[in-house]
């Protein structure tokens, strides 16, 4: 296991969100697991943040709100395609992700939400604000081609109190 400093690993999240996505897990009594693929890396107020985005219809929406930490678990490029799609489409309310589909809940360092031990990279946050997205201040092009429903996300934002690597 190697510490990673944030700045050092924002271009390799960036780029597994851009093809295939990450995956976002919560803690509590059953932990979740989801994937996103719409989130970012950068400094706000004096600390590294993640910020991910969840619409509050998902069941981990909930879970986050409660809890208050999550982390995201990055796969190596091109790997765990599978468990991305599988991680994205189905509900945690529904089947428990965690159990016989290729994704296993390791502990966290920092955090109570889990880490996907299949992956190699990973950050650990907890959220400093939750926003909702809301349609009044944004761009029409935007709700037209994200939102035609009007379903908008909320943004959690993190402090990433924990970045590290186990594949090297």
């Amino acid at each position: 296991m190697r510490e990673v400093q944030y700045l050092d690993a924002m271009r390799e999240v960036t780029e597994r969100m851009t093809h295939g996505g990450v995956f976002l897990s919560a803690g509590g009594e059953r932990p979740n697991v989801m994937t996103v693929g719409w989130g970012w890396m950068g400094f706000c107020w004096g600390k590294p943040v993640f910020t991910a985005v969840v619409r509050p219809q998902r069941h981990t929406y909930a879970i986050l709100c409660e809890t208050g930490e999550f982390t995201i678990s990055v796969p190596a490029a091109g790997k765990m395609r599978a468990e991305l799609a599988f991680a994205g489409t189905r509900s945690g309310r529904e089947i428990d992700k965690f159990d016989g589909h290729g994704l296993t809940a390791a502990p966290a360092r920092k955090v109570k939400a889990p880490i996907v031990a299949e992956c190699g990279l990973y950050l650990e946050c907890r959220t400093l604000l939750v926003q909702d997205m809301t349609a009044d201040r944004m761009a029409r092009e935007v709700i037209d081609s994200s939102y035609p429903g009007r379903d908008f996300h909320a943004m959690f934002f993190g402090e990433i109190v924990d970045c590290y690597r186990t594949d090297d």
